[in-house]
């Protein structure tokens, strides 16, 4: 999970996103430095803390990974402005090395293969449009709940009709460096782990 911090964008605020909304049904709620981002039914989305730098050490801007250590000083914020919120975040890595088991033609979709992928502990099915994909490969996997470098969300959806976790992604989308213009998965060699982080 990442939170956000960019203080010569937005200023000096950490944005802790936890679901998407519609931003014109949001609602505030302020506690302190606190901000609680609300939407319909009262759902809290996330969080953004005001004067950041005064309470953490953040060093990077950007996308930061969500650490034991930064979750707890989190939890101590919200304990000292009388905020009970449960902060149970899944500290999972989200970008993940996987392996390609089976690739199957989908039903409803031409340009579309239904992969079974082992992520390391589970197999994902991930419908994917990629034509260079096939069974044996290890690929670049980001899982339910992973943001990517474009602030897309992965959610659980169906693609013509068939259910998909995750996507298989290619260098384009990991905003890797000079990455290649056509379109393709990111097909890693043999020396990467099945199920280990992946990180740029």
């Amino acid at each position: 999970m990442n939170v956000f911090y960019n203080r010569n964008g937005i200023g000096d605020v950490l944005l802790i996103p936890l679901k998407d909304g519609n931003r014109y049904e949001w609602t505030y709620e302020t506690n302190g430095d606190i901000v609680r981002v609300l939407g319909k039914d009262q759902e809290v989305l996330g969080y953004n803390i005001y004067r950041a730098s005064e309470k953490f050490a953040l060093s990077e801007t950007g996308a930061i990974k969500l650490t034991e250590a930064l979750l707890g000083e989190i939890k101590d914020l919200f304990k000292a402005n009388n905020l009970d919120d449960e902060l149970d975040f899944d500290l999972s890595p989200k970008f993940v090395v996987g392996y390609v088991e089976e690739k199957l033609p989908h039903e409803n979709a031409d340009k579309l293969s239904v992969c079974k992928v082992d992520v390391g502990g589970e197999v994902l099915q991930i419908v994917c449009g990629a034509p260079n994909v096939d069974v044996g490969q290890k690929v670049v996997v980001a899982k339910v709940g992973a943001t990517m470098p474009s602030g897309l969300r992965i959610k659980p959806s169906e693609l013509r009709g068939v259910p998909s976790n995750g996507m298989i992604c290619s260098q384009k989308e990991l905003a890797i460096p000079n990455a290649p213009e056509e379109k393709g998965i990111y097909v890693l060699d043999d020396s990467y782990q099945i199920g280990e982080e992946f990180t740029v």
